[in-house]
């Protein structure tokens, strides 16, 4: 049921992403009085299609191949490779008869329909959902470090007070950007010492193995739902107990407790418990360092953030071009070799994963946004096939004065679609080696 509702999450994403970035392209073709042969969400790849129906002089539908869509644009050099149509004298309704400037509008259409796109789903997200924020004054105790953390010597208990200088106000700017994408100085406050470390610059590919956050917040616990014929049921734990030693040990948070179980998995312990009367208690640990009960931790005092249709506004765009900015970072990482490509890059089924098995409207659009910016940019690299390949050689044109000939377009194009098979390859190989890592 997962795997299905991670698969209907992917394609209605795709579908709101790719109709939409088509419809750029199309809407903007018409309005210059260029024919659309063809509208087609997925790609009807051998002629094979799942539905269509002809309007108007233009063919709409659905092809069986779910890796984009297209629209096909008379007397334009494109996936169609329709030699037959380019050999023939243009036509005033073609694409090749329009000025080299109503041709680029055309191209970036789609690319401006998804940032616009990208910008509209978190400036009614902002409006809608608001901002939940946790204030670092709210981290009393400081962090509970990932092993991630750790390894750059982050402890339990750091207080971390700035990201390369810039002061922490809350705690999301603790698993943020800056950090996911290395090369960040930390400053920590470590029982009154003032200490530094550097985020590593590959530390991107150890978030891809390991998927915990970088830190959490560290809190005092009590007792919650307790399993049933579990080690702690036996030994008479109830809901709401709050341990303060293991062993004699003084524990005062969940770290401190699991560490303690931990060192001794297989055998029994003596557990102090405050109920409210002081009790002691002997309890056996399991080999991997459990007694069977879920913890609560203290509630925080977040701070809600609403907006207005209009103050939402400014605010979305900002996250939907910050979304865009990290991805873009991230990518630079990998094209540098400063990150592996097999761990960073995702294609649809790293993609469904994001969605989840679990049907949140809050993820779902949050995530179609980003990814909205994120093709609107893939979109624009100068790669033949892709609109921004298109965009460089019409910029050309409008520089020599001339257009490029037919047979160099034709070319051109061919190499951008081995360019763009080789990369889906590798991105499909990834993701499937990936389901079995």
């Amino acid at each position: 049921m997962e795997g299905l509702i991670m698969a209907a999450q992917l394609l209605l994403g795709l579908s709101i992403l790719v109709i939409l970035h088509e419809a750029g392209h199309f809407f903007a073709a018409r309005a210059f009085g260029i024919k659309v042969e063809k509208f087609y969400l997925f790609f009807d790849a051998w002629g094979f299609k799942l539905f269509h129906f002809t309007y108007k002089g233009c063919e709409y539908g659905i092809g069986w191949l779910p890796l984009g869509g297209y629209v096909k644009i008379a007397g334009m050099i494109d996936e169609s490779m329709d030699k037959e149509q380019m050999a023939e004298e243009p036509k005033d309704y073609e694409f090749r008869s329009k000025p080299a400037w109503q041709r680029l509008i055309v191209m970036l259409g789609g690319i401006f329909v998804n940032v616009v796109l990208g910008i509209i789903i978190f400036w009614f997200m902002r409006y809608g959902y608001g901002e939940n924020r946790l204030p670092v004054s709210e981290m009393k105790y400081g962090v509970v470090a990932s092993d991630i953390a750790k390894n750059i010597g982050i402890q339990n208990g750091d207080v971390i007070t700035h990201i390369n200088g810039e002061e922490v106000k809350y705690y999301n700017e603790l698993i943020g950007t800056e950090i996911l994408l290395g090369e960040a100085v930390l400053t920590v406050n470590r029982n009154g010492e003032t200490l530094e470390f550097l985020v590593p610059t590959d530390i991107l590919e150890q978030f891809t193995d390991n998927k915990e956050p970088f830190v959490t917040v560290r809190t005092p616990f009590t007792v919650g739902q307790i399993t049933p014929g579990g080690n702690a049921a036996d030994a008479g734990i109830e809901r709401g107990d709050k341990f303060i030693a293991v062993n004699g040990k003084p524990v005062n948070f969940f770290d401190e407790f699991a560490d303690i179980l931990l060192e001794n998995g297989g055998d029994s312990v003596k557990v102090t418990i405050v109920r409210p009367d002081t009790i002691e208690k002997m309890v056996l640990v399991t080999d991997d360092g459990k007694i069977g009960f879920q913890y609560v931790q203290d509630t925080f005092n977040f701070e809600t953030l609403k907006y207005s249709l209009f103050e939402a506004l400014p605010r979305g765009a900002d996250m939907a071009f910050e979304s865009l900015t990290a991805n873009v970072r991230g990518l630079g990482k990998v094209v540098t070799g400063k990150v592996s490509a097999r761990k960073s890059l995702q294609g649809p089924i790293g993609i469904a994963t994001m969605y989840g098995g679990e049907w949140d409207w809050f993820r779902f659009w949050n995530l179609t946004g980003m990814l909205s910016m994120i093709l609107a940019f893939m979109n624009l690299l100068p790669i033949p096939a892709l609109d921004g390949g298109h965009v460089v050689f019409l910029l050309a044109e409008m520089v020599m004065g001339r257009p490029l000939s037919d047979k160099f377009l034709e070319r051109a194009q061919v190499t951008g679609f081995i360019i763009l098979l080789v990369l889906m390859a590798f991105i499909f190989g990834n993701d499937i080696l990936n389901l079995f890592r």
